[in-house]
């Protein structure tokens, strides 16, 4: 009988063992067959670097020290302090961030300071002269065209754009060429007004 129980646990044992060895030689053959994710390190210099620059913005020289990786909307807010110019969705979608370079609209958010450091950048702050307001900028506040006011800035540096682009010619013209500003609030029939009263009463509204 002992020998037996002696036998039946040396099965047992030897069972285990086959068992165990086979799961190891598993494991093993899996952990080789497996490739590597090679990982690319990252640059120091993305992380920590920064560089000068200079930007002309609403006709003044800024000297910042800034990481090359740094929008024009975050130049503009961070670090010059004009926060007019607003972070909608930061995608490029909204126009929120629409300033005027060198007289031409740009999205802020979707643009790299360090690429206009020679161009002439012009913000909703620089649009008044002293007291005296831009012609869209008193044109939005006679139509009444914005609700909220967080879009507005952008609104009304896009629409300073498109008068000089010279490309609009009815309300349907002015409704497409704005089409990239959004307001949430559904102040476009103003906005139209305002943008045609510009067009067709007062002279040119380009900076």
């Amino acid at each position: 009988m002992r020998f037996r129980v002696k036998r039946r646990r040396l099965g047992q044992f030897m069972l285990f063992s086959t068992v165990t060895a086979t799961i190891a030689n598993l494991v093993d053959k899996t952990v080789a067959e497996t490739p590597v994710k090679k990982t690319t390190p990252m640059l120091k210099s993305s992380i920590s670097e920064t560089m000068q620059v200079t930007l002309q913005v609403n006709g003044t020289a800024h000297s910042l020290q800034i990481e090359p990786r740094v929008t024009l909307l975050d130049a503009l807010r961070e670090y010059i302090d004009l926060t007019g110019s607003k972070k909608g969705c930061d995608h490029g979608q909204c126009g929120a961030c629409t300033v005027l370079v060198d007289g031409r609209r740009v999205n802020s958010c979707l643009t790299f300071a360090i690429m206009h450091t020679d161009a002439a950048i012009t913000t909703i702050e620089g649009l008044a002269q002293g007291d005296n307001l831009h012609p869209m900028q008193a044109a939005f506040i006679a139509r009444d065209a914005f609700q909220c006011g967080y879009c507005t800035p952008g609104q009304i540096c896009s629409a300073v754009g498109l008068v000089k682009e010279g490309h609009a010619k009815s309300d349907a013209d002015i409704r497409e060429l704005m089409s990239g500003n959004i307001c949430r609030c559904g102040a476009y029939p103003n906005i139209v007004a305002a943008v045609r009263d510009v067009l067709e009463g007062k002279k040119d509204a380009a900076v």
